[in-house]
């Protein structure tokens, strides 16, 4: 029996679906168009979402523009950012581990990624990451505790209104898809996937 991950890590997870993915045989033109990227059909989460292709491929372009625009806003590592800091708030160790990495990666700040991983929400990581965390973790607070005070907070801190935009795109996709990502399977250990 695979014993399912219960740490946070900034290590590969693998991901098993409780409901039948798609196999790569039974794709017609309509999924792949969903799948958006041909790479993801060796993904059981990605087949899994693509029996409703339409709505995978709008989730997909949705996360693109969030994480890969590059065209202005906040830095690709503070994005990941608050995708780790709401993966972690609400339990997703899978998708904690794979925004973390790109965490890790786009900033050079794999200790302080790990802390948050390790401490949790209250982990201290500097001004200017404390306030785009507290602001994933007020966006992701069940009822929602985000207000003015994370605005002042994220402002005092250096970012500009489109940044802001960005950590509140960020985390709001984050809450949808690690509850999406918790009640359609679990985590495993990589080589178990």
């Amino acid at each position: 029996m695979t014993s399912i991950p219960n740490v946070f890590t900034q290590d590969e997870l693998g991901w098993t679906p409780w409901l039948e993915p798609l196999a790569e045989s039974e794709l017609t033109e309509r999924h792949w168009t969903g799948l958006v990227d041909a790479s993801r059909s060796k993904s059981p989460y990605f087949m899994l979402l693509a029996h409703d292709p339409e709505v995978l491929e709008a989730r997909t372009k949705a996360d693109k523009d969030i994480f890969y625009n590059p065209n202005g806003g906040l830095p690709r590592a503070e994005r990941e950012l608050s995708a780790t800091a709401t993966s972690r708030h609400n339990g997703c160790i899978f998708c904690a581990s794979v925004h973390s990495r790109f965490a890790s990666t786009h900033s050079k700040r794999r200790d302080d990624v790990q802390r948050l991983l390790d401490e949790g929400i209250g982990a201290d990581l500097g001004e200017r990451w404390n306030a785009v965390k507290d602001a994933a973790v007020a966006l992701t607070d069940t009822p929602i505790s985000f207000g003015p005070d994370n605005i002042a907070k994220l402002r005092a801190a250096g970012l500009d209104d489109f940044e802001i935009t960005d950590v509140i795109s960020a985390s709001a996709f984050f809450n949808w898809a690690n509850r999406l990502m918790l009640s359609l399977g679990e985590p495993l250990p990589a080589n178990a996937a």
